[in-house]
């Protein structure tokens, strides 16, 4: 017994000496900039429904429900979820029934034959035995507790990668759906290109033929024309591959492209709701994530920790065996009951060194949660202000778009007219097509930034279901 006190007392000043994990230091601003420009009172669990469009909305959804990534991720938690059961399982009690069966067939082929009951020089031998042997391993310092607190955070952990492989799915599927919208209005202004440039060959070879302009202005219409057309199959092509993209996305990467709607992009993005900074370490998955795994390092330190302890283990059991031999039959069981009792003496400098370790582990399990909520503010921060100049900008090219098409419609009818030439036609119809397409540049960088924006605030998954995340710790 004393014996048993001072490897107590050793371990107790052991943990004493060792760190414990530290507070996360974390220090969020409390508004987003231009946060009044944010709308309220929309949700940000489902997003894709804020831009009215059913073909997106389908699209998400068909891609959680049967994409191989949803799927994977899926699996992911799956496996996650009974890894952290099966290492619960190791402190109930552990056992295997046994058994086993012999027959021996002797015969004496030389000597005196020896025929005594149990003792026989030949004849049939059987042999039969069956055991339950448990081995328990009692709890009394809290071992399960600890390992309890790194199974759930490893399960919580588990949970946050699905939601946020979810997440990241339905901001993909989105990104690809309006970068094939974005090319789909730039096929339709390339096309609209070409039909100008079209136009203008026409009247150039007109006038020409009437005397009135030189050769040389059909020749240069001629040579904008086929970089028009050339732009339009360019673009037919990016068009196609983007939508395979997309239904690859989706779960039907075999499937027909005419089996894809994506219309021309022409309007703006909806706006986002209004949210504060400290919202993300509830809304992110990925800072959720990270919280979960400071929980999970934190109850293997304290497992490490106590691995100083004693180990006490019962090892009942049960048996029964039967011998067959000729003249000679005996049917036997048992039971019994042991304990044993371990206390590490040599092996503690590696058990603290195993400890120091795994508090290091912990103090990188903070690190690494700190510097995903820093990314998480700065992704998000980034994400809004740069939403807000794309509509700045959605805005301005529009104005200037409807001007530059005004300009080249007068710059037209006087080149038609004679009053100007084809120098001024061209230059006006090279600045309506040039504005025309930054502004649907800027159309569809706008619809791509609010995806991102919803994502970086962390939408995408249902969080108001799981319970709110604590400090890390």
């Amino acid at each position: 017994m004393r014996l048993s006190t001072a490897f107590a007392l050793l371990a107790g000043l052991t943990l004493s000496a060792c760190a414990t994990p530290r507070d996360a230091q974390i220090a969020l601003p409390e508004a987003f900039p231009l946060a009044a420009e944010a709308s309220s009172g929309q949700t940000i669990d489902q997003w894709w429904l804020a831009f009215d469009d059913p073909e997106l909305t389908a699209l998400v959804e068909e891609a959680l429900a049967r994409s191989p990534d949803a799927q994977s991720a899926a699996a992911r938690l799956r496996e996650a979820r009974l890894t952290a059961s099966s290492a619960l399982t190791a402190f109930l009690p552990q056992g295997q029934l046994t058994g086993s069966a012999r027959r021996t067939e002797t015969e004496q082929i030389d000597g005196q034959e020896i025929s005594i009951p149990g003792l026989s020089t030949s004849g049939t031998t059987e042999a039969y035995q069956a055991n339950f042997n448990v081995s328990w391993e009692l709890d009394l310092f809290g071992r399960f507790f600890a390992a309890r607190r790194a199974a759930r955070g490893d399960t919580a952990a588990a949970r946050f990668a699905y939601e946020g492989a979810r997440a990241s799915l339905a901001a993909n599927v989105a990104d690809a759906y309006f970068q094939a919208r974005g090319l789909a209005i730039q096929l339709d202004d390339a096309r609209e290109s070409a039909r100008i440039q079209r136009s203008l060959y026409d009247v150039a070879d007109r006038r020409v033929e009437l005397g009135l302009a030189a050769r040389l202005d059909s020749d240069r219409v001629a040579g904008e024309l086929a970089q028009a057309e050339s732009q339009v199959q360019a673009l037919q092509a990016e068009l196609q591959a983007q939508q395979r993209t997309l239904l690859v996305l989706v779960g039907r990467g075999t499937a027909p492209l005419d089996g894809v709607s994506t219309p021309p992009l022409t309007t703006p993005p909806p706006p986002v709701p209004a949210t504060l900074p400290g919202e993300l370490l509830a809304r992110r998955p990925d800072v959720r994530e990270a919280e979960a795994r400071v929980r999970s390092a934190a109850g293997r330190l304290t497992y490490a920790q106590l691995a100083f302890f004693p180990t006490f283990t019962l090892t009942p059991g049960l048996g029964i065996s039967r011998n067959d031999q000729p003249g000679y039959s005996a049917t036997t069981q048992n039971w019994s009951i042991g304990a044993g009792v371990s206390q590490p003496v040599l092996n503690i400098p590696r058990l603290m060194l195993d400890l120091k370790a795994q508090d290091a582990r912990t103090e990188q399990a903070v690190i690494a949660y700190e510097k995903v909520v820093q990314t998480a503010y700065a992704e998000a921060e980034s994400a809004l202000v740069r939403l807000a100049a794309d509509r700045r900008r959605v805005d301005l090219l529009s104005d200037g778009a409807v001007r530059a098409e005004r300009a080249y419609e007068s710059a037209r009818l006087g080149y038609d007219a004679g009053l100007t030439d084809l120098n001024t036609a061209l230059g006006a119809e090279q600045i309506w097509r040039a504005t025309r397409a930054q502004h649907t540049g800027a159309l569809v960088q706008a619809q791509r930034r609010a995806v991102q924006a919803y994502k970086a605030l962390g939408g995408g998954w249902p969080s108001q279901s799981l319970p709110p995340n604590t400090q890390a710790r």
